[in-house]
């Protein structure tokens, strides 16, 4: 008989994840004896719950970025697979502008939670997540796809996106007593719709038909849940769902500081080796990032777990290219989510002078905005261009009050029509100085407004970081608008030799986000969205060919 020793089936590492700041009002600490126990107010949880849908429905990990990059920079990959990755690069720096989410696919909320022992609140917790994820769907602009069955065959849209998954453990782990932890998942239709399990036995527990076996099934996971996938794959399981549950935690990274060898006990563990398979053989099959090439996934994530010796369960599960998901951490000192990134245009290929033609136009910004335009619809995209004179400086949250203003019926500010726009936002004066660093923001996270903007008789003119979307290239040629690319990253430059007055025009009390007014002299640019439909980032960032083959490589 062997001697008891209690195993974690699934034993964590403590977790390296950044995190915000998002709250410390709500939460004390009461102490009875020799116990400290955390005290929650629900509102701490409705709060978290808000903030959380969100960042993930706007921002994604650095890491993820990362990747899509990687595949951009890959001399190896096909033309689809870097055309594919650098869409979803151009869509993340919309989204990150907080208006239009990544897809349109809001998901399905989910919550999976770990709660300490000594953790105290009024409850029930679930009550106070479902709040916060109601305010997050009615205030932002998220799609509701919950449906009620009114019997088998009838069913109604909830109208809130709720009911939501919310699952909560205790946690018994030392040390977290008096914590409590929250993963949250915006699961959409089509990559849930992806997860699978297989009922097999201890004939594919063997390299040979382990691969073979994933070989046909990894194809069936096809395309339409929008590649390249972060890829899951459990082996075992004390039950059939346990495995599934264990594949979708797996598929957004929350189970990467699992051990990396196996024992005696039961423990469960990520098979590195085995990850390094998988990935190459999706490489192999040719589906690529949805239309051919190797890119099919991101990466792979492959646990081993504990079984029953007449059962073999194996699940398989997708994060899709939206990879929507976070961590949220309360305790003694405050709530805190995950930092998710919130510039993905730095990850994009960078505009610079060695794209563009030598030749330099010079244009007087304080001519009038009809002149300006005229000078600007004789230039082809790409000229390099230099900017003297005034410039407005607007950016997110300015841009969200001239909405408000437009939407009550009021004029847009004559300011925005007589002036270009300059999406940026200054550091501090130093002394000495006419501005502090003032280089451009990411220009994407305006891209909602430019067409409305331009229709009321403004924004014709803009200058920032980075590509835009379609829509604005369509609202520049129907209004006669034009976009000016600024080379991102020499802001300090930029305010020492290019700007020469700096002065708030409108909403000071926003700070930084206000509306300024600029002088600048020798401001370098160039033209990337002419008033002809012409996008410089869709000449240069065009695949070769569009190979749409999804068999694999010949």
């Amino acid at each position: 008989m062997t001697s008891f020793n209690y195993t974690e089936i699934l034993p964590l590492a403590e977790n390296p994840t950044e995190f915000r700041l998002v709250t410390t009002e709500g939460i004390s600490t009461t102490t009875i004896g020799d116990r400290t126990f955390l005290n929650i107010e629900p509102s701490v949880l409705e709060k978290v719950a808000y903030e959380a849908i969100h960042d993930i429905s706007h921002y994604l990990r650095t890491s993820h970025l990362e990747q899509l990059r990687s595949i951009i920079d890959d001399s190896t990959a096909s033309p689809n697979d870097r055309f594919v990755a650098t869409d979803l690069m151009k869509n993340a720096n919309i989204a990150a502008g907080g208006v239009l989410p990544m897809c349109q696919d809001t998901g399905t909320a989910i919550i999976s939670a770990k709660r300490g022992s000594q953790v105290l609140t009024t409850g029930p917790d679930e009550e106070s997540l479902s709040r916060g994820i109601y305010q997050a769907y009615q205030k932002l602009n998220l799609r509701y796809s919950q449906l009620s069955p009114l019997n088998m065959w009838d069913e109604k849209n909830t109208g809130d996106n709720l009911p939501a998954q919310i699952e909560i453990y205790s946690d018994t782990k030392p040390g977290h007593e008096n914590s409590y932890e929250l993963l949250f998942i915006a699961k959409g239709g089509g990559s849930a719709n992806k997860s699978f399990l297989y009922q097999e036995t201890k004939a594919v527990l063997n390299k040979a038909s382990f691969l073979q076996f994933m070989d046909e099934k990894l194809r069936l996971i096809g395309t339409s849940a929008c590649p390249p996938y972060h890829l899951a794959i459990v082996v075992g399981g004390t039950s059939a769902e346990y495995a599934l549950k264990v594949s979708k935690l797996a598929s957004t990274k929350y189970l990467d500081t699992l051990p990396t060898s196996g024992g005696p006990d039961g423990n469960g563990y990520r098979d590195l080796e085995m990850e390094a398979e998988i990935l190459k053989l999706t490489q192999s099959f040719g589906i690529g990032a949805q239309f051919g090439g190797k890119y099919f996934c991101h990466d792979v994530r492959v646990i081993r777990l504990p079984r029953h010796g007449a059962s073999c369960p194996i699940a398989i599960a997708v994060s899709c290219s939206a990879d929507r998901q976070a961590i949220v951490k309360i305790d003694a000192t405050g709530a805190y989510i995950e930092a998710l990134e919130k510039d993905p245009a730095r990850f994009l290929p960078e505009v610079t002078a060695e794209h563009f033609a030598e030749d330099v136009v010079n244009i007087n910004l304080d001519q009038p905005m009809d002149q300006i335009r005229k000078v600007l619809s004789g230039l082809e995209v790409k000229t390099r261009i230099s900017l003297t004179g005034s410039l407005i400086v607007a950016r997110d949250l300015a841009h969200a009050k001239i909405l408000e203003m437009l939407d009550r019926g009021e004029e847009l500010p004559q300011y925005f029509k007589d002036h270009a726009v300059y999406y940026a936002g200054p550091a501090k004066t130093p002394e000495g100085y006419a501005s502090g660093s003032f280089g451009p923001t990411t220009a994407g996270r305006m891209d909602a407004y430019v067409d409305r903007f331009q229709k009321a008789g403004g924004s014709y003119v803009m200058l920032a970081k980075g590509n835009r979307s379609k829509a604005v290239t369509k609202a520049c040629q129907d209004n006669g608008g034009f976009y000016l690319g600024s080379i991102g990253g020499p802001a300090a430059r930029l305010a020492k030799d290019n700007i020469t007055k700096v002065e708030v025009l409108d909403f000071p009390e926003m700070g930084m986000e206000a509306v300024w007014k600029i002088q600048v002299k020798d401001f370098p640019a160039f033209v990337i969205v002419d008033d002809k439909g012409n996008d410089f980032y869709a000449e240069t960032l065009r695949p070769v060919t569009l190979n749409i083959s999804v068999g694999p490589p010949a």
